[in-house]
């Protein structure tokens, strides 16, 4: 298959939550891996989100570093890189952030579950949309079409459905965990995989490329797949 490189940059609490039960986003990052992770979406062709955090948190997936935006013009790509959402029902506000904010090519993969007339608003809008006709978004093929686009390497922020797929189909090269020095707690705060989950047996399995840790108590993990 022709597809981006890809990795999965995430932050979690140290018991492995992305967010509070609240789900509103909560702050997990340090200054420096902000800063880490900007650099990240500068060097990515681009980003991409599932649909929960796509239509739950409106994203802007930009690059925040005017000086970072400027050494990708400097070396001929967009300020900022292509914004990709993969959703099964693309009800997404026309006003969002993630399609309005920043200079950028905006991508969503959906499926026929997205009315016509959305999809014609998308569209219209300067959305680029590609619809499935299966239940859900076909995930290798959606790889293939955005190598197709020039895609050559893929930033994935979540959320935890979008990473446990990528993951399981073995569409995954790099994961990088940033784990903060807090806990969340929760049964239903999300985590970083979720989905119907593996036995012990098919778990996935990686190897630990490098351990970083920060001032703050936040520890760095760098895994190849």
């Amino acid at each position: 298959m022709n597809r981006p490189y890809v990795f999965i940059n995430t932050a979690t609490s140290a018991d492995g939550k992305m967010d509070t039960f609240e789900r509103k986003g909560s702050a997990i990052s340090s200054k420096r891996d902000k800063e880490r992770v900007d650099q990240l979406r500068a060097d990515a062709d681009a980003v991409l989100v599932g649909g929960k955090t796509l239509l739950g948190e409106l994203p802007k997936l930009t690059v925040k570093s005017e000086a970072l935006r400027e050494a990708r013009v400097r070396r001929g790509m967009t300020p900022n890189p292509i914004k990709v959402g993969v959703v099964t029902r693309a009800d997404i506000p026309l006003e969002s952030d993630f399609i309005k904010a920043g200079s950028a090519r905006v991508v969503i993969f959906t499926t026929s579950q997205t009315s016509i007339s959305k999809l014609e608003t998308l569209r219209a809008n300067g959305v680029e949309v590609f619809v499935d006709a299966a239940p859900r978004v076909n995930l290798h093929k959606m790889m293939e079409l955005l190598g197709e686009l020039g895609v050559k390497r893929l930033m994935v922020e979540g959320g935890g459905t979008i990473n446990f797929e990528l993951l399981r189909l073995g569409l995954v090269d790099e994961l990088m965990i940033y784990i903060a020095p807090m806990i969340f707690g929760g049964d239903n705060a999300p985590t970083l995989a979720s989905g119907f989950g593996l036995a012990r047996n098919d778990a996935i399995t990686m190897n630990l490329k490098n351990v970083e840790t920060h001032e703050d108590g936040g520890v760095l993990l760098h895994y190849k797949l």
